[in-house]
């Protein structure tokens, strides 16, 4: 089912599939039930410039394309879907934000570390009262003088206590009012800075995320990403290249779920035939690859558009509405193939099945979603 790749994604597609074989695939479901962060296996894909895709080289990145990096977002998830997110997360918010709004200086400082995973990455948008109502944040930055003194909290923030650095959205203005928003980079150990709660989750287990905690927490304005409120406008276009990467995380997912499930279809048998014989069976399968091929369709246009720099809102949102939904329908049609199988840790789409439902809520549900796609369409 693979699209003609270039052969940059050719050998990405076979170095990922090497390294998990070695290096995630032995552990991963340890680290599922221990809810454990391998931030050493961070280190080693940052060595193999996994870490800092879509980074140039003068920062010390891969300097690839949103093709090479929907490959290498897709591959990981297609053995694990915590370390698939992290990888995520890491490369599309934080260090893209740094990418795309900071100033040559902050680029300087902190795209080799990220890149390398010397330093691992977080980005707080999302608070406990204002999910998708991210105008009415209760986080603030007041200015004092040359500093700004940051107050409240931030959730489900990925990365919140192992990451080195994390980009944050903060208040500057009234609540509900335009440009109200600025971005800041706080490093940890900044003094009234912490990490709180750690949350425990479904699925994604591998993946790190917790509460930030901003009690009178003093960073100097030169932590400041652009113009004071312009963080809202940052974010919704980092979120924009972040919902490729969702949906290539989704669409890894899926492909997993759908490998294991072709395959053990092949071999299970009943009243003497492979359960592939049968109807229901083989048409679940059918189902499966057209759902697959349909959203790897979109993911790719949403890319080729991001490559372009052309304006793609809507697009990389379809892309991440349709795939995240598909990975939830695949990974379920495949616990149903495997049977009871299915629902033990014995077998991989137990994981799959769980892990793909932070797909449709991450980075925006799949409700915003519609609502972003709704509005494009209805204001031409």
């Amino acid at each position: 089912m693979d699209f003609n790749q270039t052969e940059t994604q050719v050998q990405i597609t076979e170095m990922i599939r090497d390294f998990a074989n070695k290096h995630i695939r032995p552990d991963m479901m340890e680290w599922d039930e221990s809810q454990t962060f391998p931030v050493e296996l961070f280190r080693k894909m940052g060595e193999l410039g996994l870490m800092g895709v879509l980074v140039p080289t003068e920062y010390g990145g891969s300097g690839l394309s949103y093709f090479e990096y929907v490959t290498v977002v897709s591959e990981i998830a297609k053995v694990c879907g915590s370390i698939g997110l992290s990888v995520a997360a890491h490369n599309s918010l934080c260090t893209g934000h740094i990418l795309y709004f900071g100033n040559e200086e902050q680029k300087k400082k902190y795209l080799p570390k990220l890149a390398s995973a010397e330093w691992i990455g977080a980005w707080g948008l999302t608070e406990a009262n204002t999910g998708s109502d991210s105008g009415n944040m209760r986080c603030t930055a007041v200015r004092d003088g040359d500093d700004w003194i940051l107050n409240g909290t931030k959730n489900w923030i990925t990365h919140g206590k192992t990451g080195n650095v994390a980009v944050v959205l903060a208040r500057t203005g009234e609540p509900r009012t335009r440009n109200n928003v600025t971005a800041f980079i706080i490093e940890r150990g900044t003094p009234g800075f912490s990490a709180g709660k750690k949350e425990n989750k479904l699925g994604m287990r591998a993946s790190e995320t917790t509460e930030l905690i901003f009690d009178n927490c003093r960073i100097s304005d030169a932590q400041r990403m652009g113009e004071v409120g312009e963080g809202f406008k940052q974010a919704m276009k980092v979120l924009d290249g972040g919902r490729i990467s969702i949906a290539a995380l989704s669409l890894g997912i899926a492909k997993g779920a759908y490998e294991a499930s072709l395959q053990y279809a092949k071999e299970r048998e009943q009243f003497d035939q492979p359960i592939a014989n049968f109807q229901a069976i083989a048409f679940k399968l059918a189902d499966m690859a057209t759902k697959i091929a349909g959203a790897e369709l979109l993911i790719y246009q949403a890319a080729d558009m991001k490559n372009r720099g052309v304006k793609m809102t809507k697009e990389s949102a379809m892309a991440k509405y349709y795939a995240s939904e598909v990975s939830v329908e695949v990974s379920t049609d495949a616990v149903q193939i495997f049977g009871g199988y299915g629902y033990t840790k014995d077998f991989p789409v137990e994981k799959y099945y769980r892990d793909s439902k932070l797909c449709t809520i991450g980075e925006g549900t799949s409700e915003i979603q519609k609502l972003v796609i709704s509005r494009d369409i209805l204001s031409q």
